[in-house]
């Protein structure tokens, strides 16, 4: 694979990966903004009410005979979290042209969709259309609502607001429902044309086009971008150290049979000058594999819990570890767990322990170069922080890692927020403890590094 990286207009950067490997290629555009609690639930609508119609194809009808008639392109709505960073937009996979009859220009047409969907909308008087933006709203509070559904989902997200509150990490990526009740098209217009404005803008595109043609097409489709002063003040504010001496608690109860635990931790230090290929490692060996401390001892040899597992997120510097267990046992898999953290501080790793977690983190490396959807989020990942690495690059570091260098992360990690979500007593609904470990995609709560685009809005 061949990258480049150039910016093609004011604001507008493109990362372009020269690939072969795949028979289609895949375009996205993303909007940077600032995560906020009162703009995130209306920056989550928007890519929703834009899909919805356009000027020049009025309707979703319109819209899917166009992509249709583009050999089944699709254009789907997007919207995540890195950090503290709202990003909204769309991802579209395109039939690449060499597999296609003469004169099939797929690239683009989606470009000039894509073009359409972001500066064209369908309005009325200059306003966007009531009943899109009603419909999509009441989808959105549909969506936000079914967050209660997944209780270990909610229960991490309840441990990151109370652990963050005060701070925007602490707003989940749609917005809150309260928000979200409030908005109207009026409301909703002025925050669309704000958002292009000043937004910085993201762009990649993997495939077989070379870099000029496709910088070419997206000025062409881009034309009518309006670009006034663009808010590059924009960021994640990075928190070292824990709010208190002592971890705050928090204990809450709900129609549950099983109880779940949640630590919060800041990562301290290691956020000063972080290590990539460090963090990875270290979140792997800690608890992000079935090789890790918290499976192999706080599930597998002490059964303490029906499930522990950790997840990282780089950009804020959180560290989660995340267990579900029997109310009667919650208090000692909340122990072990913290002792676990506290071996890897005193430097206890077996040799196979880091073999295993540098071939976990180098196979999953290895995999995003296989996803176009792993290498966008990937790229735009590592566009937020200011990095210019490639996954092989990383992959490269990986072997570099030293146990001195996990045992350091791990000493300077202060605890900040132990949460509980406990049986109310009342009949316990089914909420999953009877099923196997749960996979990688359900136990990823909130948004880690290059987590792909799989958060697309419902």
């Amino acid at each position: 694979m061949e990258y480049a990286r150039e910016e093609i207009m004011s604001g507008v950067h493109l990362t372009h990966v020269r690939s072969d490997k795949f028979k289609s290629a895949c375009l996205s555009v993303t909007l940077l903004t600032q995560l906020r609690r009162e703009t995130a639930a209306m920056n989550a609508l928007l890519p929703q009410v834009l899909r919805r119609g356009t000027a020049r194809w009025g309707d979703m009808e319109a819209v899917s005979r166009r992509l249709d008639e583009l050999y089944g392109t699709a254009i789907e709505p997007v919207v995540r979290r890195i950090g503290e960073i709202q990003c909204v937009g769309f991802f579209a996979s395109i039939p690449e042209e060499e597999f296609l009859p003469a004169g099939a220009e797929t690239l683009r047409g989606a470009c000039e969709m894509l073009g359409q969907l972001l500066l064209a909308p369908n309005t009325r008087g200059g306003l966007l259309l009531p009943q899109y933006v009603d419909s999509e709203r009441d989808k959105l509070l549909e969506a936000i609502r079914a967050r209660l559904n997944d209780k270990l989902r909610w229960s991490i997200s309840r441990c990151v607001e109370e652990m963050c509150c005060g701070e925007d990490y602490a707003v989940d990526r749609l917005g809150d429902e309260e928000s979200a009740e409030t908005i109207r098209y009026q409301k909703l217009t002025r925050q669309y044309r704000a958002l292009i404005q000043q937004s910085p803008i993201e762009v990649f595109y993997c495939g077989r086009a070379d870099a000029k043609r496709v910088a070419e097409l997206l000025r062409d489709a881009f034309a009518t971008l309006p670009r006034g002063e663009i808010d590059y003040d924009i960021g994640t504010d990075v928190r070292l150290n824990a709010l208190e001496a002592e971890p705050r608690r928090v204990d809450e109860q709900m129609n549950v049979a099983q109880t779940k635990l949640v630590i919060g931790w800041r990562l301290g230090k290691a956020m000063e000058d972080p290590d990539p290929a460090a963090l990875r490692v270290f979140a792997s060996l800690f608890g992000g594999s079935t090789a890790s401390k918290l499976f192999v001892n706080v599930r597998e040899k002490l059964s303490l819990c029906y499930f522990a597992s950790a997840a990282l997120d780089a950009h804020k510097g959180v560290l989660l570890a995340y267990a579900g267990t029997e109310a009667d046992r919650a208090e000692e898999a909340k122990d072990e767990i913290l002792a676990q953290l506290a071996a890897v501080a005193n430097g206890e790793i077996t040799p196979e322990e880091l073999r295993s977690a540098k071939a976990d983190v180098k196979s999953a490396l290895r995999s995003v170069l296989d996803s176009q959807g792993d290498l966008e989020g990937f790229t735009l990942s590592a566009a937020v922080d200011g990095a210019d690495y490639t996954p092989e690059d990383l992959g490269e570091l990986i072997d570099t890692v030293t146990v001195e260098q996990l045992a350091a992360i791990a000493a300077g990690c202060e605890c900040d927020m132990i949460y509980t979500l406990s049986p109310d007593g009342s009949d316990g609904e089914d909420d999953g403890e009877e099923m196997p470990e749960p996979s990688e995609e359900e136990l990823k709560a909130f948004e880690e590094e290059e987590d792909g685009h799989s958060d697309d809005t419902p």
